[in-house]
């Protein structure tokens, strides 16, 4: 079978290229999926520049999930047929018309659900539900601060802690993102700025600060740990201040805020009863059990649908990861495919 694929050696978003190459029959417990959208995700961006750990050596289809078709199923794949539509999660790949995956990593699409949305669910969905649940630890009424509050974390992680009757906090980059924030009911809605520490004491309304939800970094995240209350936990599952817009990250920005980044002294944890907890969704990949578990406790919180945000063709894929890039965005940036997509 024919795909068209985006590929790049990691560096710059300026060597990502479409191509036309054959994808093999899946193998044994593994589907072919045809891809009908695809979500993006900021480990997409640190991934093509290079930043990222997990980056593959050499040429490599970035993007870690999307939703579609499934159109072939290799031996052993019982819970799948042709036809079923479904959204999935993969360890890169998803830049694609067509992909080979472990079927254990499939997920039926919700009924009445589109490709864009299925493609919006899981990487977000579950970063924010391990990140409060798991590792936050959250509890009835607790107070908790969430970063990118409109963005697709974000979202699901108020809705999350709704559920708990929490007091949610959210930040944004922008006032213009404010409006998003009264929609999803959020209690209070602050703008990152230079009184981000007074402005968070005032939004608390002399509450405890129990959880944070940090995927921003720098001088936000030390004022947020300053803040936190006694065995109040961190949760870092990102650092955005590290991201920019254009092929190539800005390397004397990233030294100087890599060598002004917050210390956190762990020996002074003790004394300060307070906790930092750090995140990396692909470690819950290779859970899959796990990871089908926590599905299930999803599914009964009856969160409702992801919000998408923006669409892009296909062959506008560029474009999508450049406006994602800028922080202008809100809920999730997805890039649809028709059959046989191309340019």
């Amino acid at each position: 079978m024919l795909r068209h694929a985006y590929r790049l050696t990691a560096g710059s978003l300026a060597r990502l290229k479409l191509e036309t190459e054959e994808l093999p029959a899946p193998g044994p417990g593994e589907a072919t999926v045809e891809v009908k959208a695809i979500g993006l995700n900021f480990a997409d961006i640190f991934a093509i520049w290079g930043l990222y750990s997990a980056t593959p050596k050499g040429s490599f289809v970035p993007g870690l999930e999307y939703a579609g078709i499934v159109c072939k199923v290799g031996e052993g794949v019982t819970h799948l047929k042709e036809g079923d539509r479904v959204m999935g999660v993969t360890r890169f790949g998803a830049y694609a018309s067509h992909l080979n995956i472990d079927a254990r990593y499939l997920v039926p699409l919700p009924e009445g659900w589109s490709f864009a949305e299925g493609a919006s669910y899981l990487v977000q969905v579950l970063t924010a539900y391990y990140g409060l649940k798991e590792l936050g630890n959250i509890r009835e009424g607790q107070a908790v601060l969430i970063h990118s509050a409109a963005g697709g974390v974000g979202l699901w992680a108020n809705r999350i802690a709704k559920q708990f009757n929490a007091y949610t906090i959210g930040t944004v980059g922008n006032t213009n993102k404010l409006e998003r924030l009264r929609q999803e009911g959020y209690d209070q809605g602050i703008v990152r700025s230079k009184n981000f520490k007074a402005d968070l004491i005032n939004a608390l309304g002399g509450r405890e600060l129990n959880i944070i939800m940090e995927c921003i970094g720098g001088k936000i995240l030390r004022q947020g740990y300053e803040l936190l209350a006694p065995q109040g936990r961190m949760v870092v599952y990102g650092s955005a201040r590290y991201g920019s817009v254009g092929n190539r990250p800005d390397y004397l920005r990233l030294i100087y805020l890599f060598l002004t980044r917050p210390r956190i002294d762990p020996q002074k944890m003790p004394e300060n009863n307070k906790g930092v907890l750090g995140f990396n969704l692909i470690w819950l990949y290779h859970r899959v059990e796990l990871m089908h578990q926590l599905l299930g406790e999803l599914a009964a919180l009856n969160l409702g649908r992801p919000h998408v945000g923006h669409v892009f063709r296909f062959g506008q894929l560029k474009e999508a990861i450049l406006l994602f890039q800028s922080g202008k965005t809100t809920g999730k940036v997805v890039v649809e495919l028709e059959v046989g997509s191309g340019p």
